[in-house]
């Protein structure tokens, strides 16, 4: 950007101004620059932006959302820091600073099987998003165990890791049976390291009484070697904490026979800004 350019007086401005979910608690020094009101400003994509958005090696490698919100968040200085709390609330507001609060999805009513399009209000939607309680650790005799928020470089790897392993299933349907079934065996195993490795990381500490043991390779090597129930104990109380934050089912009342159901609204980025 020109500093002397005549025409800045027409370069683009801040569309709506977001308030995070998490409203900017527990970030770094240096990740956001929060100003005093709270709320930061989010401008409308520009043309490059939008061709970025819509090619796919960087939405899967993470550096299309990194610098989309680089873009039209400049407050933002670190986006891959960004936690799971607020990377969706983002996104939906770079959306409507760009392309306006109207949102369509298709849905399938379970009653009758019919399809239809459905408006979403992509503002009410960002007004029901809520901060987890992370503060709240888990008692488990002796043990207290402390979870933390993902942030988006971390959410990305893993994303990575499991789309990897769903093409080696999509791989097995055409192997011999005794093949297939040893390496269907081999490819949950993987699926059952990738999901204790991402549980590692969104705890922060585990306190014994004489310890507080934040190194993830001794938190990684206690979830291999505790037993069954109290490992299941640890993966719930975390999906619990992050249900608190994950965007919530749409009410959704059929147009062809007015059946009421609820629909799940998973942002894909890649069919969000396409």
């Amino acid at each position: 950007m020109l500093s002397n350019n005549p025409l800045k007086q027409y370069f683009r401005r801040p569309a709506i101004y977001l308030k995070l979910p998490s409203g900017g608690k527990g970030y770094s020094e240096g990740v956001i620059d929060m100003p005093e009101s709270g709320e930061l400003p989010v401008y409308p994509m520009t043309a490059i932006d939008e061709i970025t958005s819509r090619t796919p090696d960087a939405l899967f490698n993470g550096n299309a959302i990194v610098d989309l919100i680089k873009s039209c968040m400049p407050d933002i200085k670190d986006p891959w820091s960004v936690t799971n709390i607020d990377l969706d609330a983002i996104l939906i507001a770079i959306k409507t600073a760009s392309q306006g609060n109207d949102f369509t999805i298709e849905s399938t009513c379970p009653e009758c099987k019919e399809s239809a399009s459905y408006g979403i209000n992509l503002i009410g939607l960002l007004s029901t998003m809520k901060q987890g309680d992370y503060e709240k650790m888990l008692e488990v005799g002796e043990l207290k165990i402390k979870f933390r928020p993902l942030v988006y470089k971390e959410m990305n790897e893993n994303g990575v890791g499991q789309f990897e392993i769903q093409k080696v299933f999509a791989g097995l349907e055409n192997l011999p049976d005794d093949e297939r079934i040893a390496k269907t065996q081999l490819a949950v195993v993987e699926i059952t390291e990738v999901t204790m490795k991402i549980l590692a990381k969104t705890i922060d500490y585990i306190q014994i009484p004489d310890q507080r043991i934040t190194e993830k390779e001794y938190i990684l090597d206690f979830l291999h070697n505790c037993d069954k129930n109290l490992y299941t104990q640890i993966r719930d109380y975390h999906q619990k904490i992050k249900e608190a934050t994950d965007l919530k089912p749409l009410d959704v009342k059929c147009i062809h026979c007015q059946h009421e159901y609820l629909q799940p609204f998973i942002l894909n980025a890649s069919d969000f800004f396409g």
